[in-house]
């Protein structure tokens, strides 16, 4: 039997410290909405797809970059997997997910999931998005030091891992990835949802740039003065 606990209190304690917007809070909404996904796919094993979501930014390269602390936590991560109960064949699929689910190493070459990593990869990329996703943009632009805005800097159209990496507008980034997710979804309620929530962020950033751009005749004449 599994025990899907052991992976919760593991991934508590690892995140407890993080402020880049992949906090416990982040873990837990990827979860419900790992959760809620599943039920239009009973067939998807719903214990690997948990434990991949629970997990999934434990050996982030963004959150830990040093190579022997991800091959320490690599390890603990394997003993918490195997003291949850999970099988050597469901480990070897939960990590097939982590280690191939972000957006950064999808940039070269598109990783084919499997249903229980589509289903992770849909959630964990619709918390990207909408008004939540917004506010994780700019905590995180925050954490590395980038500006909010520069209208002088236009969006790259064309990315590749190192590039990805660099340190850019938090404005950019919307053009850059996060308005592309929705097309990219591998469901296609998580598309549905994407869609509504990419709606959200194209008005944000319509009213981001009116307001950064302030300008005062437009501004009477939307007033009526």
């Amino acid at each position: 039997m599994v025990e899907i606990e052991v992976l919760v209190d593991f991934v508590a304690e690892q995140s407890a410290k993080d402020h880049s917007g992949h906090d416990l809070a982040h873990i837990q909404r990827v979860v419900k909405l790992s959760a809620y996904l599943t039920r239009y796919y009973p067939q998807a094993d719903q214990n690997v797809v948990l434990a991949a979501a629970w997990t999934h930014d434990v050996l982030d390269e963004k959150l830990v970059s040093d190579p022997t602390q991800l091959r320490v936590l690599r390890q603990r991560l394997t003993g918490r997997y195997q003291q949850a109960g999970f099988s050597a064949p469901q480990i070897e699929a939960i990590y097939a997910i982590i280690d191939h689910l972000s957006y950064a190493q999808n940039l070269r070459t598109h990783w084919q999931l499997s249903l229980a990593g589509q289903l992770v990869q849909d959630a964990d990329r619709l918390d990207a998005l909408g008004a939540v996703g917004i506010g994780r943009a700019f905590y995180y632009g925050a954490s590395t030091g980038a500006p909010m805005f520069d209208p002088e800097l236009a969006p790259r159209t064309t990315l590749d891992h190192q590039a990805y990496r660099q340190v850019t507008p938090v404005i950019n980034h919307f053009y850059e990835k996060l308005f592309r997710l929705a097309a990219l979804m591998n469901t296609a309620e998580a598309r549905a949802i994407a869609e509504k929530r990419t709606a959200i962020m194209r008005q944000f950033v319509t009213d981001f740039k009116a307001e950064w751009q302030f300008d005062e005749k437009n501004q009477a004449a939307q007033s009526g003065n």
